[in-house]
């Protein structure tokens, strides 16, 4: 196990209808909340109104910014910026999916600092993140997660799309952590089926990105991503045949969060090489997240980590999907068919060219994909080093 440091310091409040709690915890942080949210689901919810009735009853006063789209874009986020600022906002409330959360913490340090937020993200032509990131200041943020996908709730982490160049990058730093989360599954109810396979297919990534390829020792966060793997496989049938299941939603929310948590990736010495692979996918063609980490992923295994770590996959399958097999190559390639059987059942069968992705298009995303996500690198950290050719042919894999 690598030495690591640990800061969790989010304040959670989990639990059916502790949304109830959103006044008496938003008046902890201010006195006028910027209000944000995406453009239909809680307003088609009811969960929008019952949040503005929240806020007036525990008299804050808010302001209302309900433009956030998926794969959340740095105009939204400088718009929302501006208005904060002209109405004096003090905090921000995030109200949805991981878009809005994330959306919401760049709108937050953006507020304080007056800068373009693209000013903050690597890839961005003048530099200037380096200097700007790790972000150290920001107005504090509550967050209402509606959807159990990202882990933004309870994270350091925002990851925005710049539309004028289709560039897909992440913002981190300590001020960007909500000061107070409230997850309540009882919101989650009437997210679709094919957003809860997505979700799910996002969680999984953050749990099996590192585990497949961690160091040496990693007894405990093994353990745990174990455990929340084979929870994850179980609950997410479970909400997609019965949307309001109480046991199925908590537990998928709760994973969600523990899932990209210090307790299950601290330690490792890895990161998420195939969240760097997807970003230039959802950037450029605006897919899913989800969807496309998924479709990616099956690939990602037979390529890179079967030939390098096919006793990582053989103990996946044994311990998360309950395979029996004693050979460790043998072993391993069910563990494929076994994630395969599992995305069939909740509906995930596209291939990139269902989006509109091109073999044209897929040099340049490569290049991107290790630009960006090799983070001045010149490749993407795996079980080996991944260059612009290996992202290629995953990407061809998946035409």
């Amino acid at each position: 196990m690598i030495p690591f440091e640990v800061s969790f310091p989010t304040y959670i409040l989990f639990g059916t209808n502790t949304i109830d709690q959103l006044g008496e915890q938003a008046a902890k942080l201010g006195k006028k909340a910027l209000l944000v949210t995406g453009g239909s689901s809680a307003k088609r919810t009811g969960l929008l109104d019952r949040v503005q009735t929240l806020l007036k009853q525990a008299g804050l006063d808010f302001v209302l910014f309900d433009k956030i789209e998926p794969n959340p874009r740095t105009t939204s986020v400088d718009a929302a910026a501006a208005l904060a600022r002209e109405h004096g906002c003090d905090f921000v409330l995030a109200v949805g999916g991981g878009s809005v959360m994330d959306a919401s913490k760049a709108i937050a340090a953006a507020a304080v600092s007056g800068r373009p937020i693209y000013d903050y993200m690597r890839g961005n032509p003048k530099g200037t993140a380096k200097d700007l990131v790790p972000v150290q200041e920001a107005l504090p943020l509550l967050t209402v997660p509606t959807v159990a996908a990202t882990g933004s709730e309870a994270n350091w982490t925002s990851v925005l799309t710049h539309w004028e160049t289709h560039e897909k990058s992440s913002i981190i730093g300590p001020a960007l952590y909500p000061k107070i989360s409230i997850l309540d599954p009882s919101l989650t109810y009437t997210v679709p089926a094919n957003v809860t396979a997505e979700a799910c297919a996002d969680i999984f990534s953050h749990i099996f990105e590192s585990y497949l390829i961690s160091a040496e020792g990693t007894h405990v966060q093994d353990g745990i991503s174990e455990t929340l793997i084979r929870l994850l496989v179980t609950y997410s049938l479970v909400a997609i045949e019965r949307p309001d299941d109480e046991e199925a939603r908590s537990t998928l929310l709760w994973t969600s969060t523990l899932g990209i948590s210090p307790f299950a990736l601290a330690g490792r010495g890895a990161g998420m090489p195939l969240h760097g692979v997807e970003h230039p996918l959802s950037g450029h063609f605006d897919m899913a997240h989800g969807r496309g980490l998924a479709i990616l992923s099956l690939p990602y295994f037979e390529q890179i980590i079967l030939p390098e770590r096919p006793e990582r996959l053989a103990r996946m399958g044994r311990n998360c999907f309950g395979l029996a097999i004693e050979d460790e190559q043998e072993c391993a390639r069910a563990t494929i068919e076994a994630v395969r059987n599992w995305y069939e059942q909740m509906g995930i069968t596209q291939r990139l060219s269902d989006f509109g992705v091109t073999r044209e298009a897929l040099p340049a995303m490569a290049e991107e994909a290790i630009r960006i996500g090799g983070r001045g690198l010149g490749y993407l950290p795996s079980s080996r080093n991944l260059n612009a050719d290996d992202v290629v042919a995953l990407y061809e894999a998946c035409l």
